[in-house]
């Protein structure tokens, strides 16, 4: 099964991610601006205005990827993998990440009128 992807967002430290040698020509990078450069950006000017807002998107897109990794790591310690069968790793992982979900939706789930 080959993945197709089409949009990569990455936060700052993978700044030049689109421009190695491996990189796929056909994923569109969207890579976060470093922290020092955002801090420069003068929101009086309307091109720089609208590139904050973009960065808040981006953040807010890495944010929501990231929050069902860190319910991994913390709420079920799935901080190292053993490296045991790739069947058996990707069983466990694919049951951790539906546990993951359930955790993230409990308060609805159970706020839910029967």
């Amino acid at each position: 099964m080959r993945w197709s992807y089409h949009d990569v967002y990455a936060d700052a430290g993978y700044q030049a991610a689109g421009q190695r040698p491996n990189a796929r020509s056909d994923v569109n990078w969207h890579i976060a601006m470093r922290p020092g450069k955002r801090r420069l950006l003068d929101p009086a000017k309307p091109i720089e205005a609208l590139t904050q807002q973009l960065e808040r998107v981006y953040t807010g897109i890495h944010a929501r990827v990231k929050h069902p990794f860190h319910v991994l790591k913390r709420q079920f310690r799935h901080a190292k993998v053993r490296y045991r069968e790739l069947v058996k790793n990707t069983a466990q992982l694919h049951a951790l990440f539906a546990l993951a979900n359930f955790w993230l939706v409990q308060r609805k789930l159970l706020a839910a009128p029967a």
